[in-house]
């Protein structure tokens, strides 16, 4: 827990640090995208590598190469370096965070694993919405180099926990790499994040629309790729389970709205508001404690109830807490601008995201957990890269509205998403 949620955490935390690395826009967002385009691309192929060689053993050593790659990022010379150093980062963190949840998938009986990853979901989710608190408390104390030096002694603990009390498992059936699926989804994505954030800034010039059309042929030939392949990366039989579709399709849209939530209203928030970055971090204080204090209690209700009235519920309420804070301004009051927004907001989260993944992995059989976590993950990621990436669209000055609209929408449609395509009869696994 405390490794993938470190993973999941390091992707948002550093945009607390954003205005006081840079105030370039583009700069921002790579600065962001960069990780999540390394784990959006690679977390594929680390729950696959987990399935192979041991869930153990990649996890691991994912948390060695993340505290090496933290320590790149803290010693910095440059920006550019920095953008380097993210993607090393989001590398490895593509081998911490699947690894964390197949483990929890594969050592608990069922009757537990509704409470255990709710409970694993919780500390995971806190990571993606305390990280501004996080990142504020740093920044009031350090320089934001500190963000990542944080990383290393917790690595240091995962790494002596993870030696005596995780057990070693992997796929009994023979397996190969994927090794052209992987290279395939890291072009595709990286030519869509390429284009869609420099576009703005170029004009939309020829080489990012050219960025543009081949990132979304070569989408098309990843997923032919998949279905030609006798051992794919992502196996596409998966998909024709209604639950492990619809619930794909719903994360996407809700930790899209997430990922641009988290990134809009932490730069607004310092930039426009004029809120120090500790204030900014203790503005969204009250998301964490609704996850930390409810987040298991709902995973156990899902697993009695069933996912499909939370995961509907969930998304609506938090759509309306993202529809709240779009209309924040410069003068706005934190009791009645700012607070009934984070509230609703974060009990939108904590409604949703136990249940979401749940129903994500009971989905699955037991033997397909690392790529299953791999798919939902990828999906995760992805849509959080892409969101922050089409933040520019309209220009600097229109980000964060911009932000909020297109983030409640995708809220919106999620909760829609899931009353009409998820089941609580989870028994058809493919």
């Amino acid at each position: 827990t405390i490794g993938s949620g470190m993973a999941i955490l390091d992707g948002t935390v550093v945009t607390l640090a954003l205005p006081h690395i840079t105030d370039n826009l583009a700069q921002q967002q790579w600065i962001t995208t960069a990780y999540m385009l390394a784990l959006a691309s690679l977390v594929l192929l680390g729950g696959s590598l987990g399935d192979i060689f041991g869930r153990k053993k990649v996890y691991m050593v994912g948390l060695v190469g993340f505290g090496v790659s933290s320590a790149l990022c803290a010693l910095s010379p440059s920006t550019t370096f920095l953008i380097i150093a993210r993607v090393l980062q989001g590398a490895f963190g593509a081998l911490v965070t699947p690894g964390a949840l197949a483990i929890i998938n594969s050592t608990f009986p069922k009757d537990e694993r509704s409470k255990a990853i709710g409970r694993w979901t919780a500390w995971s989710s806190i990571a993606v919405v305390a990280a501004p608190f996080v990142g504020g408390a740093i920044l009031s104390l350090a320089d934001w180099r500190w963000i990542f030096l944080v990383n290393i002694p917790l690595v240091v603990l995962c790494l002596i926990f993870g030696t005596s009390s995780i057990s070693e498992s992997c796929d009994d059936r023979p397996r190969r790499i994927d090794y052209i699926g992987a290279l395939l989804a890291c072009i595709g994505l990286s030519g869509l994040t390429y284009g869609l954030i420099e576009g703005p800034n170029q004009g939309w010039s020829g080489l990012t629309g050219l960025a543009i059309i081949v990132a979304l042929v070569n989408f098309v030939i990843f997923v032919g790729w998949q279905q030609r392949n006798g051992d794919p990366m992502v196996d596409l039989r998966l998909f024709r389970s209604r639950n492990f579709s619809g619930s794909n399709i719903m994360t996407f849209l809700m930790y899209g709205a997430l990922g641009g939530v988290s990134f809009a209203l932490a730069i607004y928030l310092q930039e426009v508001l004029g809120y120090s970055a500790l204030q900014a971090g203790i503005a969204l204080l009250p998301t964490s404690i609704m996850l930390i204090l409810f987040s298991g209690k709902i995973g156990e209700l899902s697993g009695r109830l069933g996912a499909r009235r939370f995961m509907t519920a969930g998304p609506i309420v938090a759509a309306l807490g993202i529809a709240w804070l779009s209309f924040l301004h410069a003068g706005s009051s934190v009791w009645l601008g700012l607070l009934p927004g984070v509230l609703l907001f974060g009990a939108g989260i904590t409604l949703m995201v136990a249940p979401l993944t749940a129903t994500v992995m009971a989905s699955v059989r037991d033997s397909q957990s690392g790529i299953a976590s791999g798919i939902n993950n990828a999906v995760a990621r992805s849509a959080s890269l892409l969101t922050v990436a089409l933040l520019g669209l309209f220009g600097a000055a229109n980000s964060y509205g911009f932000g909020m609209v297109l983030s409640a929408c995708m809220a919106a449609v999620a909760g829609v998403v899931s009353f009409v395509v998820i089941r609580s009869n989870t028994k058809n696994l493919v």
